[in-house]
C-alpha cells in the first residue's frame, strides 16, 4: 500500500484520514485511531482466551493418568456404594450387639434379682439379729429389741461382713475403747442412744427429769409421754410409741 499524493506531492486526506492506494488500485482512507482501538480490543480478547486456557489446563492436570473418564466415574460410584454399605453394616453390627446385650440382661435379670433379694435378706438378718442378740438392749433398755431396731436400725449397715454404725450425718461411729476401730454393735448403739433426745424414755431406771422424761410433772414412766413430747417425735417414732402402748398425757 502506498500513500496517495496530489499533483503537488502532498498526501491526499479525506475526513482527516490519509488515503492509501492498494496494489489493485483501490483507494482506502486509513483510520489510525480506529485501528488502534481494534488492536487493543483484540489484545484484550486474546489475553482472556489465554487465561481461560491456562485455567483449563491446570484443572486437567488433576486428572492426569485417567485415560478413560467413564471408567473412572464408574469406579468412584463403586467406592461410594462400598462406603455406604460399610455404614449400613456398621449399623447392623451395633443393632445385633444391642439385641445381644438386651437378651443377656433379660436372661440373667431373675438371677440378679434373686441375688439382690438374698443380699437384702442377709443384711436384714445380720442387722436384725444384732438387735435381737444385743446385751445392751437386754440390760439397759426398757423397750423391746424390735422397737429399738425400728428407731435405730437405719443407722446400721453391713460393710463387708461386719455390721457397722453411722451417725445421722453418715459418719462412721468409732470405738472409744478401741481407738481407730469402728465401734462394735452394742457400743455404737449405746452412743446413738446417748445422743437420743428421749433416751430417758427408753432406758431402764433412769428416773431423770428433763430431756425426754416427764419433766417437772414427776413423770418417770417410760411408757408415758406428754402430748408435746409425742408431737415432737417423727411419724415413725410416733408409730413405734403407739405400738408400744405409750400413754399420752396432757
Amino acid at each position: 500500500m502506498k500513500l496517495k499524493l496530489d499533483e503537488n506531492g502532498n498526501v491526499v486526506v479525506i475526513e482527516d484520514k490519509p488515503v492509501y492506494v492498494q496494489d489493485d488500485g483501490k483507494e482506502v482512507a486509513f483510520d489510525a485511531a480506529g485501528t488502534l482501538q481494534t488492536i487493543s480490543r483484540l489484545n484484550g480478547e486474546a489475553k482472556s482466551h489465554r487465561e481461560r486456557a491456562e485455567t483449563a489446563e491446570n484443572s486437567l492436570k488433576t486428572f492426569e493418568g485417567i485415560d478413560d473418564p467413564a471408567a473412572a466415574l464408574a469406579a468412584l460410584n463403586t467406592v461410594k456404594n462400598l462406603a455406604d454399605k460399610t455404614l449400613v453394616d456398621a449399623g447392623e453390627v451395633e443393632k445385633v450387639r444391642t439385641e445381644a446385650v438386651r437378651a443377656l440382661e433379660e436372661k440373667y435379670a431373675p438371677i440378679v434379682q434373686e441375688r439382690d433379694d438374698l443380699n437384702n435378706r442377709l443384711n436384714a438378718e445380720k442387722i436384725g439379729g444384732s438387735f435381737a442378740r444385743s446385751k445392751f438392749i437386754t440390760e439397759k433398755m426398757s423397750i423391746p429389741a424390735d422397737l429399738v431396731e425400728a428407731r435405730f436400725g437405719s443407722n446400721f449397715q453391713v460393710v463387708g461382713d461386719t455390721v457397722t454404725a453411722f451417725d445421722r450425718e453418715g459418719n462412721k461411729i468409732f470405738s472409744a475403747v478401741k481407738p481407730g476401730e469402728a465401734a462394735g454393735f452394742d457400743e455404737a448403739l449405746g452412743i446413738l442412744v446417748e445422743h437420743y433426745p428421749y433416751k430417758d424414755q427408753i432406758l431402764k431406771g433412769t428416773g431423770a427429769s428433763g430431756g425426754g422424761s416427764g419433766g417437772g410433772n414427776g413423770n418417770t414412766n417410760p411408757n408415758t409421754l406428754t402430748r408435746e413430747q409425742f408431737e415432737s417425735l417423727s411419724p415413725q417414732e410416733q408409730s413405734d410409741k403407739a405400738r408400744a402402748g405409750v400413754e399420752i398425757t396432757d
